[in-house]
């Protein structure tokens, strides 16, 4: 499938999928945190920049650009997260604004929190060569990406770019709970099955966890709809809408350079979350989110991939290809699941997830859950009753495949 390219990459024999990284991290901790062993689907990618990464406060050029526009065109920042999941990768793009005034383009801001200030400080004061930041491009509306959005724009007065239905939810949750935590968001847990006394009160105190990592948004931001094409720098980059991760995710592709900023909707050695909440209590994400990386295969085989966790990749087909067999494994176990006896979101957590969670990654587990028996139930493969506990419990028999 794949001829090679600029990083002269070549395709290596498929192999079945096999790990369980639901949750954003990998099982156990690894021998080494900064370069872990790499899993059989890894083994089926190329990073062509090695081990590579820039270091706290530093940035490496992942694009120096080939005589279209100015260089260096992408450079690479990875700053700490205080989760499982410790890090996040924003991207600068070499950009000039409408008066021919150069700087660049942010693509992610990480959380609001001082060691992220301190990481940016860092990289102002050293690696933006004089120059000043122009705009903000926001992937999406989880708080390692749009986090620092309002204090990023404030400090360098630069438009927000997003999309609107991301905008418009970040807002809402940065004022209030979200899907993350409150009175709502345990009621809902409960009613797929989660309900330790303990767990429930942990869920319903978390009312302010969206706030505490995005507490402002931007008052106003430019937005950004599929196939939009915007001028980076003297290039042209095209927006690839995603859904079933976040309400309206935006990646953007540049054809000159061959390079994908993927966000969330494609990373390399975790899957991508993609859960049910409260606030959308009967959605299908799963369908959504592996219709939405199909567009990727369009893409040229040997697009450099930048996704916000992991490294750099080359083969995004081969990483699509994974992720559609991944999924299709874990329904079917949960099929099987349901086939023994009914089963709640809660009953088929250790169906999905070999390993112990804490309370962060159960209710993203739940989530994922609850979305693999959507998922079956919209899809008619499983009926869904609510049994005298107030349960959802799901088994064989004609779904839900109403879509209207």
């Amino acid at each position: 499938m794949y001829g090679g390219g600029q990083w002269g990459y070549r395709p290596v024999p498929t192999m079945p999928i096999t790990y369980d990284v639901y949750v954003n991290v990998n099982p156990g901790p690894p021998p080494n945190r900064f370069h872990p062993p790499m899993n059989p689907s890894e083994q089926l990618l190329h990073y062509p920049l090695g081990d590579a990464m820039p270091a706290q406060g530093e940035t490496l050029v992942v694009a120096a650009g080939d005589g279209s526009g100015l260089a260096p065109a992408v450079k690479w920042i990875r700053m700490a997260l205080p989760f499982a999941l410790d890090h996040i990768n924003l991207w600068l793009l070499r950009d000039e604004d409408e008066d021919g005034r150069a700087g660049w383009t942010v693509v992610d801001c990480c959380i609001t929190r001082d060691e992220s200030k301190a990481q940016w400080e860092q990289v102002f004061a050293t690696q933006l060569e004089g120059l000043p930041i122009l705009r903000v491009i926001v992937t999406h509306m989880h708080p390692d990406h749009i986090g620092l959005a309002h204090w990023l724009c404030k400090r360098w007065d630069a438009p927000l770019w997003i999309s609107a239905t991301d905008f418009n939810a970040a807002h809402t949750a940065s004022l209030s709970t979200s899907g993350f935590g409150g009175e709502r968001a345990a009621s809902f847990f409960a009613a797929h099955g989660l309900l330790d006394s303990d767990s429930i009160t942990k869920v319903r105190g978390r009312a302010t966890y969206y706030p505490s990592m995005v507490p402002e948004i931007p008052p106003s931001f430019r937005r950004l709809q599929d196939d939009d094409v915007l001028r980076i720098g003297g290039r042209a980059w095209r927006c690839v809408s995603g859904y079933g991760h976040a309400p309206e995710h935006m990646s953007l592709y540049c054809e000159t350079l061959k390079v994908l900023i993927s966000g969330d909707m494609l990373l390399p050695r975790i899957s991508t979350n993609v859960s049910v909440y409260h606030i959308e209590p009967e959605s299908d994400p799963l369908r959504l989110f592996l219709q939405s990386i199909d567009k990727f295969t369009r893409l040229p085989a040997d697009t450099l991939t930048l996704p916000s966790h992991g490294k750099p990749f080359l083969g995004l087909h081969e990483r699509v290809r994974q992720l559609h067999e991944h999924h299709r494994e874990r329904l079917a176990e949960v099929e099987q699941a349901c086939a023994r006896a009914p089963q709640s979101a809660a009953d088929i957590l250790p169906v999905l997830f070999k390993r112990k969670l804490d309370l962060h990654q159960t209710t993203f587990a739940m989530g994922e859950s609850v979305a693999h028996l959507h998922a079956l139930w919209f899809a008619g493969r499983l009926r869904r009753r609510r049994d005298g506990d107030g349960v959802y419990r799901f088994a064989p028999g004609s779904g839900c495949v109403d879509r209207s």
